[in-house]
């Protein structure tokens, strides 16, 4: 979806910042704080899909458990349909949570390998009572296998008797249960098998369509966020540093971290003599907790300059398509990543 002119937003973080005490000394005092989310902002629609890209350590998943509630905010904002979930009784965030759903990477971890399937999905009516009457559950159990590409017929199987990709429809069919608004999948087809990747993408992409779902998904898999993703934001150190719609990012990128990135995806054609651009970029991460001064990526950028190291740049218009950078002295706006860089 990319005309909102009439739709109201189903999600809106504003200057979310969510941080953690550091605590040393044999008392452990708390002496410091990480700041891993530092005042991330974006909207997302209904029927949106939304890319939350960058590397381990940026922040990604921590942004997706402050929207659940499962870490506490500092500041800033989450508007779910219009109410500040920051602001909110743990009554009224249990009441919310069945709108709000979150599918985890590890599907073995995620599902109770005592309970087998049809309690797994009918665990969450037992929690939010009202959804399904108890006399239809087991037609629901089976209405929801069906949905995501199972059998009802082994509704009576354990975990362990399904493949990794099976395990993952599980979950997928266990959030469903609740009728959700929102998906948030949390690098959720990153423990797969790729041919299994590609079917479970292609699973949440008929589910959207059937249901009406917006996601929020995470991932640094860039060509996995291209196949789903219709918006995407890249973070970097706890911050949003560019973001804009699919073409914007993958064809036109301008800041230098978003460009290292899709350099670094491979090619789908190597035995060709593609004439691409290869960004090897020097150095970790610096930590979360002594961060740089100035532009956060200023440590490892080829184009940084003076004033990079003392003054932190702000998200800028790059268009007319909401495409936004963070970054002084952006690459060259005007010329597209080769073909041979975006993957499908």
């Amino acid at each position: 979806m990319t005309n909102h002119s009439n739709t109201l937003p189903i999600l809106e973080v504003h200057d979310l910042v969510t941080s953690f005490p550091v605590k040393t000394g044999i008392f452990r005092r708390t002496t410091s704080e990480v700041q891993a989310v530092s005042s991330v902002s974006f909207t997302i629609y209904p029927g949106d899909t939304m890319g939350l890209v960058g590397e381990s350590g940026c922040g990604k998943s921590t942004v997706a458990r402050t929207i659940l509630g499962l870490e506490k905010s500092k500041s800033g904002s989450i508007l779910f349909e219009g109410k500040d979930l920051t602001k909110i009784s743990n009554k009224e965030m249990q009441e919310l949570r069945k709108d709000v759903q979150l599918i985890f990477q590890d599907p073995d971890a995620s599902l109770n390998p005592r309970m087998r399937v049809k309690d797994l999905i009918t665990e969450p009516w037992l929690i939010h009572p009202g959804i399904v009457d108890k006399k239809d559950w087991d037609q629901e159990v089976a209405k929801m296998m069906r949905l995501v590409g199972l059998n009802p017929n082994s509704a009576h199987n354990y975990p362990h008797q399904f493949s990794g990709g099976q395990r993952q429809r599980i979950c997928i069919a266990r959030a469903l249960a609740l009728r959700p608004k929102l998906l948030v999948c949390d690098e959720a087809v990153s423990a797969l098998d790729v041919s299994v990747q590609a079917q479970i993408l292609n699973l949440l992409q008929d589910l959207q369509n059937k249901l009406g779902l917006a996601y929020l998904f995470i991932s640094h898999d860039l060509s996995v966020v291209r196949h789903l993703c219709n918006k995407i934001s890249v973070m970097y150190l706890g911050k949003i540093i560019e973001t804009g719609n699919r073409e914007d990012i993958f064809e036109s990128p301008t800041h230098p971290y978003t460009k290292a990135l899709l350099s670094a995806v491979p090619d789908p054609e190597p035995w060709l003599k593609h004439d691409k651009e290869e960004i090897i970029l020097e150095g970790d991460i610096p930590s979360p907790a002594n961060p740089p001064n100035g532009c956060r990526f200023q440590t490892r950028c080829w184009k940084v300059q003076d004033r990079c190291k003392v003054e932190e740049p702000a998200l800028t218009s790059r268009s007319h398509n909401n495409h936004y950078s963070a970054c002084f002295f952006p690459i060259d706006e005007d010329s597209p990543v080769k073909k041979s860089v975006l993957i499908n």
